[in-house]
């Protein structure tokens, strides 16, 4: 049996087993949102109802968490797949400062850019080119910018949940 745990803001931040939300629950680090009544723990002082959803009393911040790694598709998704220098329709990327002169593979330094705008630039910045950007890149913010496949395999959350006490 599993139990959704969310943080104080009602965000979810892991599954665990429902022992591990028995012990923050009684230690009154979270409290009980929803029960499953079918099969309840019998304790020595009566029994207690399985948590299916608990939410923490404090606020735990979660470090890393909302780092999303750069790729080539994510970068293409954030830039909705527009040239940064011409807006047409673009299928590669670019290194605004270019990876021979320490450019790094950032999420701001790199831009959506169509075949024809990449081959032009080649190894020089745009203001070597006299380009403008049309819009300063910037890392995606929010969970829907996860990009399928980068994410990490079944995350432990289990040892930041002691932070909340």
């Amino acid at each position: 049996m599993r139990t959704l745990v969310l943080n104080a803001g009602y965000e979810p931040l892991a599954v665990v087993s429902f022992k591990r939300a028995l012990v923050l629950v009684m230690n009154e680090k979270a409290t009980v949102i929803e029960r499953i009544d079918e099969s309840p723990v019998w304790g020595i002082r009566g029994s207690v109802d399985r948590p299916a959803v608990i939410v923490l009393t404090r606020y735990v911040r979660m470090p890393g968490a909302r780092r999303v790694p750069v790729t080539r598709r994510g970068v293409l998704r954030r830039d909705a797949h527009r040239c940064a220098y011409c807006g047409k329709g673009a299928t590669t990327i670019d290194h605004v400062l270019p990876r021979s002169r320490g450019g790094a593979d950032s999420w701001e330094n790199l831009v959506a850019c169509c075949l024809r705008c990449n081959n032009m630039k080649g190894d020089r910045t745009p203001q070597e080119m006299g380009w403008d950007l049309r819009w300063v890149p910037q890392p995606p913010r929010g969970s829907q910018w996860t990009v399928r496949g980068t994410e990490r395999a079944e995350p432990s959350w289990e040892p930041y949940l002691s932070l909340a006490a």
